[in-house]
């Protein structure tokens, strides 16, 4: 059984930072493409950043420079550093795994205040 657990959002003020992170289970974590993504009501879910088996990562422009995405491959975690957050920030954070088939972890909220 596949599980991804996401951890580390919460409420934090406007320019301060978060770091998130997705526990995975049941799946070959180094051969998995890991991402971020997020959702605000009302929206489509949004790629936040993704992260290959190998080097290849990709951002969205609109947090470009200020998150970093990770891997620990002997912990089989991804992590998501949040730098410099802004109120457009605030959504529900998902992890996902592709390895095969596509999997999502059950959220975290993360809200910022301006």
């Amino acid at each position: 059984q596949v599980r991804l657990v996401e951890s580390g959002g919460g409420l934090v003020q406007a320019g301060g930072s978060l770091r998130l992170s997705c526990a995975a289970s049941g799946i070959i974590f180094r051969s998995a493409v890991m991402g971020w993504y997020r959702q605000v009501p009302g929206k489509q879910r949004e790629l936040v950043a993704l992260i290959g088996s190998g080097t290849s990562i990709n951002y969205a422009t609109s947090v470009k420079g200020r998150f970093t995405i990770s891997r620990d491959n002997a912990k089989n975690t991804v992590f998501l550093q949040m730098n410099s957050l802004k109120p457009e920030d605030t959504a529900v954070y998902y992890c996902n795994a592709i390895n095969g088939r596509s999997y999502w972890g059950q959220g975290t909220q993360v809200t910022v205040s301006s």
